[in-house]
């Protein structure tokens, strides 16, 4: 296959499996609900969604040879995803992601992305060895960044000249690992899509609203920073100044997922050349029908 992709998203390829219901709960519960496993883990929920957009993303990330492992790229490339880019090593299981959502939301989850960890700066490989890029010649398309690698290989990326000409979209798996993106602030070069929990992590700060979180993010080294609050108003801050809009509001029929949708639909938007403040409008109403459940996931 020798179809340039539309752009990279590089991170965790994973096995979702999830707990839902439908009553509120809180700690120690047991309630009756569904449980499903489906493909997931950030860099390939935003893949998913920017192909149900008509483009043609590839996924850069480590997937073991387990029959795990083979049945997630099946489905994947059944689904026109670029899997041919992937590390795949017969020593590392494929990882798997869990959680448990209630209707009050995410109740608890846990990511076991430590295959991709291991694998290091090995998904990159199709960067430097001509496949899609070389040294002389380094990628420049749009490039989706998750925070599912190591603080060393995200701080190798913030500083490699390999994406000196990319436009790097980058988004942290959970609150958990915000910290990890601290690196693409002092470097200033990449976008970075946030909620307000994770903003206020990054900053050591306790913002109230998505604006001022916004602001400080490119204060603090950040090109372009993207906040999102739930269901008040979101921000977008760059160079050229703020921008705001208000999510549409819809009952929350699942949130694992939310921020990744929201993500791809602002790339989608922008590389079809929507204004600024379109785009952030399009990738919330998109968030909103993934969440109350209109769009597959």
């Amino acid at each position: 296959m020798n179809t340039h992709p539309d752009i990279l998203c590089i991170g965790s390829v994973l096995w979702d499996v999830i707990g839902r219901s439908s009553s509120s709960m809180r700690q120690g519960n047991d309630v009756p609900g569904r449980i499903t496993q489906l493909p997931g883990g950030v860099a390939l929920n935003i893949a998913m969604t920017l192909r149900r957009f008509g483009l043609r993303p590839a996924l850069l990330s480590a997937v073991g040879r387990d029959a795990a492992g083979d049945q997630l790229v099946d489905e994947l490339e059944e689904m026109g995803l670029r899997c041919d880019f992937l590390y795949r090593s017969a020593d590392l299981p494929t990882d798997r992601y869990m959680a448990v959502e209630g209707a009050n939301g995410l109740i608890a989850a846990i990511a076991d992305a430590h295959s991709l960890e291991t694998a290091g700066a090995k998904i990159l490989t199709p960067l430097q060895d001509g496949r899609l890029a070389r040294d002389d010649a380094p990628y420049d398309g749009m490039i989706a960044l998750d925070g599912n690698l190591t603080l060393s290989l995200l701080t190798k990326i913030a500083g490699d000249p390999m994406f000196r000409a990319a436009d790097l979209r980058v988004a942290p798996a959970s609150p958990g690992k915000a910290e990890r993106l601290r690196p693409f602030l002092d470097q200033t070069r990449a976008t970075l899509y946030v909620n307000l929990e994770e903003a206020n992590l990054l900053c050591h700060s306790n913002f109230t609203t998505a604006a001022d979180a916004a602001s400080k993010l490119l204060d603090r080294g950040a090109a372009r920073a993207l906040v999102t609050d739930g269901g008040n108003l979101a921000a977008e801050a760059d160079k050229t100044g703020l921008r705001q809009a208000t999510p549409p509001q819809v009952l929350v029929a699942r949130v694992t997922g939310a921020g990744d949708t929201f993500m791809a639909a602002h790339m989608n938007a922008e590389l079809r050349n929507a204004t600024p403040q379109r785009a952030l409008e399009d990738a919330l109403h998109a968030a909103a029908r993934y969440v109350s459940g209109e769009t597959a996931h």
